[in-house]
């Protein structure tokens, strides 16, 4: 299958969490977007939040007041899924909903003609959506983080039907509108970003549900240790770093003790993991987008994204 000569124009479908963020991320990087939502009052208020996200961009200094007008201008709105045809790359972004997913993909794959990219922002394997698509070999998984316009890291991931030309493709619009796509070699639920942050959550939950230590200072531990290195070195070079076989005596020692439940305690439920008034929460949220924002000025340097 030929993949598009050019990425003009980006269809979003779904304007929610991750719909409106992604819609960002093409606009800022100078394509026509066109964000198809269910209704006209959702997608005004997904507009709204990219309007506010924009206007922090400019207080941070990673776009000047010029290139929000103009990526603004690039985003258009509808509530009609035939609107995305003419896109060379739509973007799935509905709530995880199966059958709403299966019944997006089959009804894009009548609507846009190949060789239009047809990719899915969710975590699903590729292979999980086409069952009523006729034309899978342009099927993929583009697996965006949230805040999409604030994380840098998207999880591309062939199907085993998706053409060979695809996934290149796809990397190199991600790369060109500032992002830091990783190719997935082969599908597996979750993809690595996931499979990795529920890992470290079901041994977090674990510790906290036997009475181990407190949220609180599970959280600590986390923030004032590994936690501060992750963002420079990963967990494969920090082993290296650090040692291998070092690495590899001590993971014999402690792998056996690991946490291995296969259902969440239920206690986090029922109590919750922490007990938030409504300040702390607004201040914890500002903090993190704070961080996020000081990590996304250095990739903006590093990369030329914002330039």
């Amino acid at each position: 299958m030929a993949v598009p000569e050019n990425l003009r124009r980006v269809a979003v479908i779904g304007n929610g969490i991750m719909g409106h963020g992604i819609s960002q991320v093409f606009a800022t990087a100078g394509k026509e977007v066109v964000m198809i939502g269910r209704a006209e009052a959702s997608l005004a208020a997904a507009t709204e939040r990219i309007h506010d996200s924009l206007a922090l961009f400019k207080e941070q200094g990673l776009l000047s007041g010029t290139q929000v007008e103009a990526a603004a201008g690039r985003i258009s709105t509808s509530t009609r899924l035939e609107d995305a045809a003419g896109a060379e790359l739509v973007v799935e972004a509905v709530p995880e909903d199966t059958e709403l997913k299966l019944a997006t993909f089959g009804a894009l794959d009548a609507l846009c003609p190949p060789p239009a990219v047809l990719a899915s922002s969710s975590g699903r394997p590729a292979s999980s959506l086409v069952a009523r698509v006729r034309n899978r070999g342009r099927v993929v998984a583009a697996h965006f983080w949230n805040p999409a316009q604030l994380l840098p890291l998207v999880e591309v991931c062939a199907g085993p039907e998706t053409d060979a030309d695809v996934v290149p493709w796809v990397v190199e619009q991600l790369r060109s509108a500032g992002k830091k796509p990783v190719v997935v070699d082969r599908e597996i639920d979750g993809f690595i970003g996931n499979r990795l942050q529920f890992a470290l959550l079901r041994e977090a939950l674990a510790l906290w549900s036997e009475g181990v230590a407190s949220a609180e200072a599970i959280d600590t531990a986390v923030k004032g240790s590994f936690g501060r290195r992750l963002s420079v070195t990963g967990p494969l070079q920090s082993a290296q770093l650090g040692g291998v076989g070092t690495m590899y005596e001590f993971s014999r020692f402690l792998f056996p003790s690991l946490a291995t439940a296969t259902e969440p305690p239920g206690r986090m439920l029922d109590a919750g993991l922490y007990a938030w008034a409504d300040d702390e929460r607004k201040d914890l949220l500002a903090a993190r987008y704070a961080e996020l924002f000081r990590h996304l000025a250095a990739d903006s340097t590093e990369i030329g994204a914002y330039s």
